[in-house]
């Protein structure tokens, strides 16, 4: 039974301290850090005036990063390299990474500093069917500098994924798509109302992504996170299943279960945790979910997640 107490909106109207809207033209107060945590192993910007800093920013030529990690069976097939953005438009209230929503409290990094990095992969890319995943924090905040990365991870022939919500799809360009092999795209709730207490932003943004990717051909792997009451609903579940079933290139479904692995992170960041009090579903619970959207034909994956390798100040995962 939904909870209609739990409210992200509320996030916006009390003036949290970012509207979480997108600005193609950064602000003095949104441009990151030139130093921070988050991403060994990855050199570091080069120094140049504020005036510079700020161009270089608008041009892709550097982007504001949380960290990086090399993990398997997640975020995509096969061995990947994860690259967490700074920043985001939404403020769901389950999110488990809040040190990414905003792009100021990033780390700077130029794309070749990336790419360099991920070249150093390949071989493990290769051998187990894996690739780069760009991720957040929401990456379509950066078009710029998400392009970038992936014209780069596409000429050195490394597979590419986007986990997104699809709230900024339209940043997506054709150029980017065609260098786009796989979308993770969060389909967070089914139902317009619970989208919008779940993230405070709307649905439809994600509807017309899904859209138009399958009419690119690109794949979809869908993502749901189960939360008791906030998004298991039965009646939410089924247009959540709706949606997906419109995607002619969906080919998987994840159902994850709601964790409180981010709660502390809330709490030192100074912000309201509504779901402090919210027990993560039963592993009954979240098959019978599972059922639900497989029985309308969806294929539907339990994952099992099993980190190999990360990068320090890595964010918290969803996992069963």
């Amino acid at each position: 039974m939904a909870n209609y107490q739990l409210d992200a909106r509320k996030y916006f109207q009390v003036g949290e301290g970012s509207t979480g809207e997108y600005a193609p033209a950064p602000l003095e107060d949104e441009i990151p850090r030139v130093a921070g945590k988050g991403l060994d192993g990855i050199a570091r910007a080069p120094e140049m005036t504020r005036h510079e800093h700020i161009m270089a920013i608008r041009n892709g030529d550097l982007g504001s990063l949380h960290s990086w990690e090399l993990v398997t069976a997640m975020d995509g097939p096969g061995t990947r390299m994860t690259v967490f953005f700074a920043g985001c438009p939404l403020r769901c209230l389950y999110c488990h990474n809040p040190d990414t929503l905003r792009a100021r409290e990033g780390t700077v990094a130029t794309p070749e500093a990336i790419l360099d990095r991920m070249s150093r992969y390949k071989a493990v890319f290769k051998v187990t069917n894996g690739g780069v995943t760009f991720s957040g924090g929401e990456p379509l905040m950066q078009p710029a500098f998400l392009g970038k990365l992936l014209r780069g991870a596409k000429e050195m022939g490394i597979h590419t994924a986007i986990d997104t919500s699809g709230s900024l799809g339209r940043n997506l360009t054709d150029q980017m798509m065609a260098d786009t092999d796989l979308v993770l795209l969060d389909v967070k709730s089914g139902l317009p109302d619970y989208y919008e207490r779940t993230t405070g932003r709307q649905l439809q943004p994600t509807i017309d992504f899904g859209h138009r990717l399958s009419e690119a051909g690109v794949e979809i792997w869908a993502r749901f996170v189960l939360v008791p009451g906030l998004t298991d609903d039965i009646d939410n579940i089924e247009a959540a299943a709706e949606i997906m079933k419109e995607f002619s290139s969906l080919t998987r479904v994840e159902v994850l279960p709601f964790h409180q692995m981010g709660r502390d992170k809330w709490e030192t960041l100074g912000m309201e945790y509504q779901l402090k009090d919210v027990e993560p579903p039963t592993k009954a619970h979240t098959d019978l979910i599972r059922d639900i959207f497989r029985s309308g034909g969806l294929w539907t994956f339990s994952p099992i997640l099993v980190p190999v390798r990360a990068g320090r100040s890595r964010p918290a995962r969803t996992t069963t």
